[in-house]
């Protein structure tokens, strides 16, 4: 079993030295979605929401929140993002919102936090947005999907 990267030999928290690492093509795609009523996905996604573009607003909550990723979670490493994607979707067969996160770039570490912020943030931005008629909502189902490049190469959940 591998040890955990962010401990060093003593258990101390560290953040981990890449400087050695390859500069290699990395991507990330992450998935959340939010549970809600019906009729608050109705005014989602009929526009009639009073503050205004629900999905818009999530959409550009999620790509900010990639780029901020080490300011939030204390051992990630800064990164130059080179693509940050939010998508949304609504299902009304479900009632819920599909977010689907995809983060992209050259570098020595990967992107798996940074897409998963960044859907998790969206989500959140809806709850946010909603609240108001709807706090039953629920935000669930925040994994990875996919995973490319570095040393460990391709990672894909399987269905």
């Amino acid at each position: 079993m591998s040890r955990l990267t962010h401990l060093d030999e003593q258990g101390n928290a560290n953040m981990v030295d890449v400087s050695e690492k390859q500069i290699t093509s990395r991507e990330a795609i992450a998935y959340a979605e939010v549970q809600m009523l019906p009729e608050t996905l109705q005014l989602i996604t009929q526009g009639g929401h009073k503050k205004g573009d629900v999905l818009a607003v999530a959409r550009i909550a999620g790509i900010q929140a990639a780029k901020r990723t080490s300011e939030l979670i204390p051992l990630c490493h800064p990164l130059m993002l080179s693509k940050v994607t939010v998508e949304l979707e609504p299902n009304a067969q479900r009632n819920v919102v599909e977010i689907t996160a995809t983060c992209k770039l050259a570098g020595q570490t990967g992107v798996e936090m940074e897409a998963l912020t960044a859907a998790s943030v969206a989500g959140l931005t809806i709850y946010d947005m909603c609240k108001a008629v709807d706090k039953g909502m629920v935000i669930s189902s925040v994994r990875l999907l996919e995973k490319k490049g570095g040393k460990s190469g391709h990672w894909k959940v399987e269905k």
